[in-house]
């Protein structure tokens, strides 16, 4: 499998979890903002784009970071989006995170401000464009626990796998 898969994703969509999912029965490794912020630090890259372009020369998944629009032209490139309801996402924060209701809302709110400011300064674009993806999957619809054998299904259906 030659497979690179981007997920984006809403605040609190579950994305880690069906992310792991992928990577245990892909056996490809998941790479999100940590581990690409801990790349640049310590190698040689000038940028995020660098670093991004590098790790996907192998098979992997990618959380994040514009991925999708800096790997736009590759052709071994899936861009998922990840998104639910507000209020699913509201509870799942409040429920993982043991938080009130307020305060999840505030989070879920503030971190999906931050991430649309984040992907338009760095690509110029709506975050979450329907146009930038290849699939998109609401997990308030379709369950955070169903949503890798839903990608699982497609690879072989695709012949990705």
């Amino acid at each position: 499998m030659k497979l690179v898969i981007t997920m984006s994703r809403r605040f609190g969509t579950g994305t880690h979890v069906i992310a792991q999912e992928l990577s245990e029965r892909l056996s490809i490794p998941v790479y999100d903002k940590a581990y690409i912020e801990q790349k640049l630090g310590e190698e040689a890259y000038e940028t995020e784009v660098e670093v991004i372009q590098e790790l996907a020369k192998n098979p992997c998944i990618i959380l994040g970071r514009c991925a999708s629009d800096i790997l736009k032209d590759k052709l071994n490139v899936l861009n998922i989006f990840i998104c639910a309801d507000k209020e699913f996402r509201i509870h799942r924060i409040e429920k993982y995170d043991h938080l009130s209701y307020e305060e999840a809302k505030a989070l879920v709110e503030r971190t999906d401000a931050e991430r649309a400011e984040y992907y338009h300064e760095h690509t110029g674009k709506t975050w979450g464009d329907v146009n930038d993806y290849h699939m998109i999957l609401d997990t308030s619809e379709l369950g955070v626990e169903n949503c890798a054998d839903i990608l699982m299904h497609y690879f072989e259906k695709a012949e990705y796998i």
